[in-house]
């Protein structure tokens, strides 16, 4: 008498999971542009018109999108901020919101994560302090020659140098100049900071060393 009640219970659940996977995967999800406009050269160029890429890895790699989804192949575009996703040859962006707030790529396990309207950004240290770094790609567009007797600049894309933050308590502190800069804006750590740092020749523009002093802040 409760083979019924089962089957019915594990047909509402394969259901369940069918939609979810098709709502990623749905009507209404914006395809990926791969192109700049307003260029001085053309009104568009194509990402295969300029030198260097807009991408962290250009081809595509399994990640886990979310908990509630299935694996899928994805790509991280630097200069627009976006992750793209492949499915069955098809390219689109996926949604920013707290669904997929947190992407982890399967082989290299680094994970991507999304702070609010500030867009992705990747999880060096997690914890009450936290580390982030966070990618940039800049366009820089086509250049004329001056000169009949010089070159034309080709459009490039060009890798910024990272930029780390430190989050707590909701606060994202980043972009800090020096080691006194960043000891400035952690007041209430302010005299442990100082000490560390002078006794570690902790330089900020390092990765290591920035690992260093966050895991020091979370053994505080």
């Amino acid at each position: 008498m409760k083979t019924v009640p089962i089957l019915l219970f594990l047909f509402m659940c394969s259901n369940y999971s069918s939609q979810t996977l098709l709502s990623l995967y749905g009507t209404g999800l914006i395809p990926s542009n791969n192109s700049v406009i307003g260029s001085k050269k053309s009104d568009k160029l194509t990402y295969d018109e300029i030198e260097g890429s807009a991408y962290l890895e250009k081809q595509f790699s399994m990640a886990s999108v979310s908990p509630s989804y299935e694996d899928v192949l994805i790509r991280y575009n630097t200069y627009k901020d976006e992750i793209e996703f492949k499915k069955n040859e098809e390219v689109l962006v996926l949604p920013k919101n707290e669904t997929f707030s947190r992407i982890t790529f399967r082989n290299s396990k680094n994970t991507l994560v999304l702070l609010d309207s500030e867009g992705y950004y990747f999880e060096i240290v997690k914890g009450k302090y936290s580390l982030y770094k966070k990618l940039k790609t800049k366009f820089i567009d086509f250049i004329p020659a001056p000169t009949p007797y010089q070159t034309d600049q080709p459009a490039k894309f060009r890798n910024m140098e990272p930029i780390y933050y430190i989050k707590t308590d909701g606060q994202l502190i980043g972009n800090f100049k020096s080691t006194k800069d960043l000891a400035s804006q952690l007041p209430d750590k302010k005299d442990a900071l100082n000490s560390f740092l002078k006794s570690n020749k902790i330089k900020i523009e390092k990765e290591e060393d920035l690992i260093k002093l966050v895991n020091f802040l979370n053994q505080q």
